[in-house]
């Protein structure tokens, strides 16, 4: 299906509900997730999921990248992860007698990294390098990655034996994170009901997702996205919250400036989602807990009350004085 090079917001808004209905259908529950990764592919940034395992997250990406018309795959992080097993490599063919380059799994639109904190730092270093630029160098020639392109990783909150937890500055290479819960009874009924009436169970099944875009499609959307108008007094909102985590008490460290740009990109891609072409203070609102929980650092004190990052964001978000419209 080809699609404008240039889109109007309720178009891109409608698109998009279009996009979420197909999902819907491999898909059930979890609406936080779903608008999340809608939030972090529009806003051309990535996901880190936390959460047990068996909550459907690979179903869901690959339900995405079919209603997107793109590619999806998944790696399994592991202690011998190296990072030619993500990237690829360049390899000599003695019968063609000529050197021949293997791209790897990170040649994708979707990219599940399960498990992320299990991999050693060279490997995980090897795949934010490639969040970061779009890019992977492969016996020094440089290959694009295909676009869209999103790296939705998770990591088990329960286990830590043979991890490597990501560092700080790895980890503010996310523009979310989701803690991820057990879904409701009815939630879990439907799920269970739907995969067990498609087969064994064994199976991710979306024979029922259409492909209602095309990638050339999405990034026309993500354009529309970038165009959502922000007007400084958001701007400075942003700017104000991330400002107050770095001198509240219960927390050792604060955001960084990476935080207030995430803070507007995701503010953009929900107006878009809203079908507005403008953003509002409830915006930033909406995304702040998810954008900032995995960019601060808990105090020894908070630690030992069980204190949360995302208990203490919403307090500082209601510390912090919205700009009336």
């Amino acid at each position: 299906m080809n699609q404008t090079t240039s889109m109007s917001v309720e178009n891109a808004a409608q698109a998009m509900r279009n996009v979420a209905a197909e999902v819907g259908k491999a898909f059930i529950g979890q609406k936080n997730l779903v608008d999340s990764a809608m939030i972090a592919l529009l806003a051309g940034g990535h996901l880190l999921v936390e959460g047990i395992p068996g909550l459907g997250k690979t179903l869901l990406v690959r339900a995405l990248a079919r209603a997107l018309g793109g590619d999806s795959t998944r790696v399994q992080f592991t202690p011998d992860l190296m990072p030619s097993d993500i990237s690829g490599h360049v390899m000599f063919d003695s019968k063609n007698d000529t050197f021949v380059t293997k791209k790897g799994p990170i040649f994708t639109n979707l990219l599940v990294a399960d498990e992320i904190n299990r991999a050693p730092a060279k490997t995980q270093a090897a795949l934010f390098e490639a969040m970061q630029e779009f890019q992977v160098s492969l016996d020094g020639v440089t290959h694009a990655l295909p676009r869209p392109f999103m790296t939705l990783a998770t990591q088990n909150p329960f286990e830590h034996e043979g991890t490597y937890p990501l560092p700080d500055a790895q980890k503010d290479r996310f523009l979310m994170k989701i803690v991820l819960d057990y879904p409701p009874a009815d939630e879990e009924s439907a799920m269970v009901g739907m995969v067990i009436a498609s087969g064994t169970g064994a199976e991710l099944i979306t024979d029922a997702v259409h492909t209602v875009l095309d990638p050339a499609g999405f990034m026309a959307i993500q354009a529309a996205a970038s165009g959502v108008r922000v007007d400084p007094a958001i701007v400075d909102y942003a700017v104000r919250i991330v400002a107050a985590t770095r001198h509240d008490s219960s927390l050792a460290t604060g955001a960084g400036p990476r935080g207030s740009l995430s803070l507007v990109r995701a503010a953009r891609a929900k107006a878009l989602l809203d079908g507005r072409d403008f953003t509002l203070p409830d915006d930033i609102k909406a995304v702040t807990v998810p954008v900032l929980r995995h960019r601060v650092t808990l105090s020894p004190e908070s630690e030992v009350d069980g204190i949360t990052e995302s208990k203490i964001i919403d307090m500082v978000l209601s510390k912090v004085e919205a700009p009336r419209s």
